[in-house]
């Protein structure tokens, strides 16, 4: 089996990962990264996912290498696409107007300018990246993991990958389990943590947030796109969750947060009114508006459907037997082709007819030939046990009582800010279960979340940090997921160059004080809100 070596080893080039290379490279690191598919970024490209991020992003609250990947998105359509002159003139360039996001984009677009960010130092040779890759298993020694086994997702040939740390930036927490690191999955139980919103009763492992596989679409009236009938949509088109108002291929939803049922359809309102603009769900994810380019272009509309419509809850992919996590992914892509075909086919219109027959999907924005992304969207990862546990006590505005603010942490490596936003879950035994969607306060990321109880070289770099299943519903957004990422990366880079140990930096006074300082002075790293921010603003 070949072997190939480096300082650092990332496993998993989501937004964490692209990060924690990028961190570790600038700090004089040797690295390796692998990824499962041929993008780099995950849920920003291969997952199709624009980012959800808070107010102030344009002005504060994100790292300086956050900023940079932002301002090279806006960049990239400045550079490349025949922009009015009313769009080019726009500082905060919005490519789809989409409402989630003040910079709504097209996946293939962060995919080019992650591309750019890295080239540099793949150029020198500091960086090797391994796109088609995954990991299968992991060599230990005592509390070190020393080397990690990746396969060649389209020849089979495996390679060993050995350095002086790994990072576990895969998108569901893969080298926990395969390294032995002590980690959590689904949901604590309240007996636990104590949190309002945890389970009551024992934890539930297998009770997972949905996960989704994304669309890309744009409509062309007067055209014909109905794709296949796929082979599911018979079962698709009659099932109905307990819990939700309709049928799953219907306009229903319910507000997250107090479950009441509404519908939005397609197209409603497309013009707009009130301060709040169309409440369709054509606007909502929208990641390209032809508004904005020459109309000698023709550059069309192009919305992305991650919508509760498109959430697969009936079973997770992690605990399970990879058989079954094959079957419920294969299955969650047969629910997205199923609400695009219903889309097509049977959608009521406002116009009293039935089916958008114009719905074109879009696979070249997301670099696939049947319209869906490269991976699926996901919410919820395996979690460290780590040397802190960020709880719901820490962030939440209900949990917290009359304590104003998040928790404040000393060894704040880090700010993020997003409501407890967690989707229907797999619910374990006791089937699926609703939105949990509360309050939340801007928080800090503490260094003791990213440091596993036990083991001294691996750290994570996503959604496994030492969250819970409820917390880790306001830390899973993308500006935040790179902040991690970027930590992850320079620690591993600093410790290589004191030979301090993470858990050493961390609990020392001056060493800690060392590290913070750096990622405040090189990195840009904000580590904490401005108290105007942190004390009175609920999100959202």
């Amino acid at each position: 089996m070949p072997e190939l070596h480096a300082d650092i080893v990332i496993v998993g080039a989501g937004l964490g990962g692209v990060a924690a290379a990028l961190a570790a490279a600038q700090g004089g690191c040797s690295v390796i990264l692998t990824e499962e598919t041929p993008w780099l970024g995950g849920q920003l490209t291969s997952q199709g996912v624009p980012p959800d991020e808070h107010p102030y992003i344009e002005e504060f609250g994100c790292t300086r290498g956050y900023r940079r990947l932002r301002d090279g998105i806006r960049e990239y359509y400045r550079r490349h696409y025949p922009l009015t002159a009313h769009a080019l003139a726009k500082p905060h360039l919005n490519p789809g107007n989409g409402q989630v996001s003040r910079l709504c984009h097209e996946p293939r677009v962060a995919a080019a300018v992650i591309d750019e960010l890295l080239a540099p130092y793949l150029s020198s040779g500091r960086l090797r990246v391994m796109r088609g890759y995954v990991p299968v298993s992991a060599a230990v020694d005592g509390d070190r993991v020393d080397a990690v086994v990746v396969r060649d997702t389209h020849t089979g040939a495996e390679t060993t990958l050995t350095a002086r740390y790994v990072i576990d930036a895969t998108e569901l927490g893969d080298l926990l389990e395969l390294a032995g690191v002590e980690h959590a999955a689904g949901s604590e139980s309240a007996d636990d943590t104590g949190e309002p919103h945890a389970v009551d009763g024992p934890a539930r492992p297998l009770d997972q947030q949905a996960f989704s596989v994304c669309f890309a679409m744009s409509h062309h009236p007067g055209e014909d796109h109905v794709i296949d009938r796929p082979a599911e949509y018979d079962f698709w088109r009659g099932y109905r969750a307990d819990f939700w108002p309709d049928n799953h291929l219907s306009w229903a939803e319910v507000q997250p947060e107090t479950l009441e049922p509404f519908r939005r359809g397609l197209f409603q309102d497309p013009t707009g009114h009130g301060s709040r603009g169309p409440r369709d769900l054509w606007h909502f994810r929208r990641i390209l508006t032809a508004a904005h380019f020459e109309p000698s272009a023709a550059i069309g509309d192009i919305t992305l459907v991650n919508w509760p419509q498109v959430d697969y809850w009936l079973g997770p992919l992690v605990g399970v037997p990879q058989p079954e996590a094959e079957v419920n992914l294969a299955r969650a892509r047969q629910l997205s082709l199923s609400f695009l075909y219903w889309m097509q086919t049977e959608a009521p219109r406002l116009d009293g007819g039935v089916g958008y027959p114009g719905l074109r999907p879009r696979g070249d924005a997301l670099g696939t030939v049947d319209g869906l992304a490269l991976y699926p969207y996901i919410r919820e990862s395996r979690r460290i046990l780590a040397e802190t546990r960020v709880v719901e006590q820490h962030v939440g505005v209900q949990a917290r009582g009359d304590l104003v603010g998040a928790e404040i942490y000393p060894d704040s490596v880090g700010i993020g800010s997003y409501r407890i936003d967690l989707h229907p879950s797999t619910g374990g035994p006791h089937g699926p279960r609703n939105f949990i969607d509360v309050e939340a306060w801007p928080f800090q990321i503490p260094l003791g979340a990213l440091i596993p109880q036990r083991v001294e070289n691996l750290l994570p770099a996503g959604k496994n940090i030492g969250t819970t299943h409820i917390t880790n519903g306001c830390y899973r957004l993308h500006p935040t997921e790179w902040n991690i990422g970027e930590v992850s990366g320079a620690l591993a880079a600093h410790c290589l160059q004191t030979g301090r140990t993470p858990r050493q930096v961390r609990n020392k006074v001056e060493p800690l004080a060392d590290f913070q300082r750096l990622l405040t002075d090189r990195r840009g790293v904000e580590l904490a809100w401005p108290e105007r921010v942190r004390t009175t603003t609920k999100y959202y």
